[in-house]
């Protein structure tokens, strides 16, 4: 489709000269200017909420390319760009005031499998579970694993570098990406993959901004090697952000994708990625250990790593996630797993273990378990195996829905992601969270803990209302804390989700290396234009480094926890009358779970007919809570309305009747209301409400969906459809007998036409000759009525079908 800019009230005139300029240069994907775009991807799954000024949706590297380009132009060195995949980033990364470049909605093409070579070449915007489920058939997998895998892009999981469950044997993505192909501020091609001293040679030689970002980095790793291998520590995560510690591969080749993965879009953007893909292990047991306590379960992490038989992964869930998953219809999938005994389990340790050969997996399995038997050193209740790929994708289900559940508990305040991808080695890990659950426990503030304990990360998430101006200053109180507490036990802040708009913490975890990602930022993106303010802000010439002053240093271009804009500073505008009300929209939490890309799941086939996220139900619950927001600030009691409008009755309707015309023909001239935005979103909603079971929070977009058509309509005159579908069931038995001439009619290109265009109404159903009634007496079958149903016997109800007309 070719880019339009359709409705551009409130963009900045520079920026909408930009778009002008973006059309006029070819651009072939889709701008999107409008505020409901805009407000579905001001928020992702962090606390925060920033506006973008549009939306690009690119339909190509070309498109890519012009962005770039553009953007490079002086007069356009004001625009800030940020590209954007699943948006499951959990610290605000793809968030930005500027332009969000969402690559996911048409650049997600698999472009090539090559089976013998075990590689693949995808598009930025592939989804992971699309890629694993098109390398399924010939037994090979994309091994970095994520609780969000059904959603988060390659795009998004090269930008932060992502890992997850088995990190500890199948690494991060980083250690997947074989080639990258990027494109550069100014629109130049950026392939990097591992070269030989040879090629960097050539590659520096060139007098472009290829040559130019190749010559800097390698000049950095050069001439900084010593201080880089003492700042970063050896954990299995590594250091997410300009990765400087693997530039030198082992074998001496230079490789730029190191800092590539984790630059989380502030370098340039990605294209396509060749990426190696694995086997999938024949053969897999999980053994599934229950514990009386969390503290018990994290304790046991060392004896359970120490064992001979090297378990794959060791993943925990503490009590809160347990209790959460019990609640839910996901546990009558896993509770054998899980028998209840004289003591309740309130934490698990799920290790994992895979091998090709199925006796050797048995036999460390056996190994494994005779270990548990012997080792004292921590009290567990007991261990079941679950076996097979079948029954371990059950437990893992359950822990990934578990997750999602924790935003999903009663009250105001909520667990949240903002200090919970710390990384620590994994022999401190049980002391480390000792200091830290009793800094939350000194606040007074519950939270959820799961993660990965053989790689030291554990996600730990405090619940807060973030309405609250006091809960919402305990962020800063809390990560504060919680950064210096990482540091104490030598490890990070970030050991997974990557930094966003945590990157205020670098300078102090980088200390003198800080300039350096600061050089190598510069020489990528010179006037700060991708990005802004995450991870590292480039050096300018003749700047002075002041890093290592003995006085702590703060970088004043990087964004800060307490700096950019929250959710809870918009949700607090709404009246809590009016929030109580549309509970069934405001608690979304941004997490995503209906960007599920799998066809064949149950959630939400609005969105998956039209991939645009304001028809997904993430879409529809910002867009309700952003409405709801605008309508407090005009002065608008929507309770009050709403309270009224159920009232209202006939004459009601009939003194209102007046201003609704008004309102209608104003719309049709083009008169502004954000309310006719909404609108659109919500009328793709099929009800289905797969929403309503499958969002972990279970949001209920027919719900609220009805309680804003309720006022629209009392605002703007229903459609004539709306009358006619409406009063069909009425019509039908008059129609039935005419149902020769009725079907003839709709058979007519011009009633077709009339259906069509002024009423919105096509492919309507034709009238059988005979009614069901006649049609079940005709096939013997005696049909009695509903008020003959409690005269029916015994023997004559057991024989019986009730049809419900439309039951749904």
């Amino acid at each position: 489709m070719i880019a339009h800019l359709g409705n551009t009230e409130r963009v900045g005139a520079d920026y909408l000269h930009f778009l002008e300029a973006l059309v006029d240069a070819g651009f072939e994907g889709e701008i999107a200017p409008d505020y409901a775009n805009r407000t579905v991807l001001a928020t992702d799954n962090s606390l925060y909420q920033y506006l973008p000024q549009a939306v690009l949706y690119p339909r190509h590297a070309d498109d890519l390319q012009r962005i770039a380009r553009l953007a490079a132009r002086h007069e356009f060195r004001h625009v800030v760009l940020a590209p954007r995949g699943g948006g499951t980033g959990t610290n605000g990364q793809s968030l930005t005031n500027g332009l969000v470049v969402d690559v996911s909605k048409h650049m997600n093409a698999i472009l090539d499998i090559n089976v013998e070579a075990r590689r693949v070449r995808v598009q930025a915007g592939v989804i992971k579970d699309q890629l694993n489920a098109a390398l399924k058939p010939y037994g090979l997998f994309f091994a970095p694993e994520l609780s969000t895998s059904n959603r988060a892009t390659i795009g998004g999981m090269v930008a932060t570098d992502a890992s997850g469950q088995g990190s500890c044997e199948y690494g991060k993505t980083r250690d997947h990406v074989i080639e990258l192909v990027s494109v550069l501020l100014g629109g130049d091609l950026l392939v990097t993959r591992p070269v030989s001293e040879a090629e960097l040679d050539a590659l520096c030689a060139r007098d472009d901004a290829v040559g130019q970002v190749h010559r800097v980095a390698r000049e950095i790793i050069d001439s900084e090697r010593e201080r880089i291998r003492d700042t970063f520590p050896p954990l299995n995560r590594c250091l997410t952000g300009y990765d400087l510690a693997h530039l030198r591969t082992e074998d001496g080749r230079f490789n730029l994708n190191s800092v590539l993965c984790g630059a989380e879009g502030s370098l340039a953007f990605t294209s396509e990625a060749v990426l190696n893909v694995l086997p999938i292990p024949a053969h897999s047991t999980l053994v599934n250990v229950r514990y009386a306590g969390f503290m018990d379960a994290l304790r046991d992490a060392k004896a359970l790593m120490a064992s001979s038989a090297t378990p794959t992964s060791i993943e925990t869930v503490d009590d809160m996630v347990l209790s959460l998953a019990m609640q839910d219809f996901i546990w009558d999938s896993v509770a054998e797993f899980f028998p209840e005994g004289d003591q309740a389990v309130n934490g698990i340790n799920l290790v994992e273990f895979n091998d090709d050969d199925p006796k050797r997996l048995d036999a460390r399995v056996a190994a494994f378990c005779r270990h548990l038997e012997d080792d004292t050193s921590v009290k567990r209740i007991g261990y079941t195996l679950a076996e097979g790929r079948e029954q371990i994708a059950r437990v893992y289900g359950m822990r990934k829905r578990a997750v999602g559940l924790l935003g999903n508990i009663q009250g105001e305040r909520r667990p949240l992601p903002f200090v919970e991808d710390t990384a620590v080695p994994p022999e401190h890990l049980a002391d480390y969270i000792t200091e830290f659950r009793a800094l939350l426990d000194a606040r007074g503030l519950s939270y959820g803990m799961f993660g990965h304990v053989d790689a030291g990360v554990l996600h730990v998430r405090p619940a807060l209302d973030m309405k609250d101006p006091a809960d919402e200053e305990l962020i800063r109180e809390v990560s504060d804390e919680v950064a210096a507490l990482t540091q104490k036990y030598g490890g990070l802040l970030w050991g997974e989700h990557g930094k966003g708009v945590r990157s205020e913490y670098a300078p102090a975890f980088f200390g003198p290396l800080y300039p350096t990602l600061r050089r190598l930022k510069a020489a990528f993106d010179p006037h700060n234009q991708l990005n802004p303010g995450k991870i590292a802000t480039p050096l300018k010439e003749g700047e002075a480094d002041v890093s290592e002053q003995p006085v702590k240093w703060v970088d004043p271009g990087l964004l800060t926890i307490d700096g950019v804009p929250t959710r809870g500073q918009f949700d607090r505008q709404i009246d809590e009358r009016v929030w109580q009300a549309h509970d069934d929209a405001v608690y979304c939490n941004g997490n995503g779970a209906c960007y599920n890309y799998d066809p064949n799941d149950a959630m939400c086939p609005s969105w998956k007919a039209t991939r645009q996220r304001i028809h997904s139900p993430k879409g529809r619950a910002s867009l309700m809570r952003e409405w709801l927001r605008l309508q407090g600030n005009a002065d608008i009691d929507v309770f009050d309305e709403s309270q009224r409008k159920r009232t209202e009755g006939i004459w009601g309707f009939i003194q209102n009747f007046p201003l609704r015309l008004i309102n209608t023909f104003a719309r049709r001239r083009g008169a502004a209301d954000f309310s006719h935005e909404v609108y659109e979103a919500m009328a793709g909603c099929l009800a289905c409400k797969s929403c309503a079971g499958q969002c972990p929070v279970k949001v209920n977009v027919p719900t609220f969906r009805s309680q804003f058509l309720e006022l629209y309509h009392s605002r703007y005159l229903r459609p004539l459809r709306d009358y006619l579908i409406g009063g069909l069931e009425f019509m039908l038995p008059t129609l039935s007998r005419i149902t020769p001439f009725y079907n003839a009619a709709l058979g007519n290109g011009l009633v077709d036409k009339l259906l069509a265009g002024p009423i919105g109404m096509v492919d309507s159903p034709r009238l059988s000759r005979a009614g069901l009634s006649k049609q079940l007496k005709d096939w013997g079958v005696e049909v009695a009525s509903p008020t003959t149903l409690g005269r029916l016997t015994e023997a004559q109800k057991a024989k019986s079908v009730v049809l419900v007309q439309d039951a749904f």
